[in-house]
């Protein structure tokens, strides 16, 4: 079984149109039409691309010298 999808809008009069599709003329065919909504569509996977990132100095310990001997 071959599988096609098409997003298209129904027109004003209800009625929807489907263009060149991959099928043979006379070839018989299955159509089920479901509704799209915004809850549907999947969020952005990369929320943190465009956004400015900033490091005054990366090279920089975490902790003061002075303090290293603290941390053994």
């Amino acid at each position: 079984m071959k599988a096609h999808r098409v997003e298209t809008k129904l027109t004003q009069d209800g009625t929807l149109n489907l263009d060149n599709l991959p099928f043979r003329a006379g070839e018989s065919v299955d159509a089920i039409v479901l509704e799209t909504s915004p809850e549907t569509e999947q969020p952005n996977p990369y929320p943190l691309r465009g956004t400015v990132y900033r490091y005054d100095d990366p090279c920089e310990p975490p902790v003061p010298i002075e303090d290293w001997e603290v941390l053994r």
